[in-house]
């Protein structure tokens, strides 16, 4: 599978018997799938169809779909939903049961309901009302196929973005590997500079005492174990890269992960170089993971 992207446009247009219409979805980033539409009044059966294929196909995002349908060479025929005004009716009588004096609903407002209203093309008999439908959901599914093609071409350019970053954060993490101040005779020298300090503090301290302060020294200096792991992140990024699909939320996981790391780097350095170092490091990570946010 492909890495994709939340952002995506797409359009598809159709007609049928003398009607047109053009579908336009919009795509983008979101935390989950969040479908919106943007129909016809009465068409609630192809918004339904619609919703299914959109979710079968799509993970995450934010997808605003809109439908426009000129029927201009037919006449429409305006009808009441009695059951949808009856429960109107119903739900206003309780509000006014529990709200003395409320003002009774007015024609405009009931009309105004969604489902009271229906506009019903003359001579649209239930069989081309479904071939009507049928041709609307195809077209649906053209525009929803276009737009996920879309989403993996910007995919594609942003996984060859995380890939950069990812190169730049492993070539750090072997230049903090690499630092002279990591070195045993550096690190060494500064602990002997450290314990120098305690000792020409004047406390009383007992050899276990001192030792036990070196090493906790020692100890505290140590950054194998955060290089260690950056390397690993590098590769298990890299990996969820290669697998493709719905990835985003593994992958800003680990963009957490990498700036914990980068932050210990920081709190551990022991010179200055190493923590110039870090400081780059937590730059590029923050680039990595304002990256993420874009995937799905």
């Amino acid at each position: 599978m492909v890495l994709a992207s939340m952002t995506g446009f797409a359009r598809a247009a159709g007609g049928l018997d003398g009607a047109r219409w053009t579908w336009e979805l919009r795509s983008v980033n979101a935390k989950g799938l969040d479908l919106r539409f943007r129909l016809p009044q009465g068409y609630e059966g192809v918004e339904q169809a619609a919703r299914g294929e959109a979710a079968a196909l799509l993970k995450r995002g934010a997808v605003q779909a809109s439908l426009t349908l000129d029927r201009a060479m037919t006449r429409a025929e305006v009808r009441i939903n009695e059951d949808a005004l009856q429960a109107v009716l119903a739900a206003a009588a309780a509000v006014a049961a529990r709200v003395p004096g409320a003002a009774p609903p007015t024609v405009d407002g009931l009309l105004a309901q969604r489902g009271v209203v229906e506009f019903v093309e003359a001579g649209d008999d239930p069989e081309h009302r479904a071939r009507l439908e049928a041709a609307l959901i195809a077209d649906f599914r053209a525009a929803l196929e276009a737009l996920a093609q879309a989403r993996a071409g910007e995919g594609a350019a942003l996984a060859a973005t995380l890939d950069q970053r990812l190169t730049t954060i492993a070539e750090l993490t072997m230049r903090a590997d690499a630092c002279p101040a990591r070195a045993p005779q550096a690190v060494r020298r500064k602990l002997a500079e450290q314990v120098a300090a305690l000792v020409g503090s004047g406390a009383a301290l007992d050899p276990d005492r001192l030792h036990q302060e070196a090493v906790l020294l020692a100890t505290k200096a140590d950054v194998r174990e955060e290089l260690d792991r950056l390397a690993a992140h590098v590769e298990a990024a890299r990996a969820l890269i290669a697998e493709g699909g719905a990835v985003g939320r593994r992958l800003d996981f680990l963009a957490q992960e990498f700036s914990r790391e980068a932050n210990t780097l920081c709190a551990k350095s022991n010179d200055r170089s190493l923590t110039a170092i870090g400081l780059e490091l937590k730059a590029v990570v923050e680039q990595f993971r304002e990256q993420v946010q874009n995937v799905e």
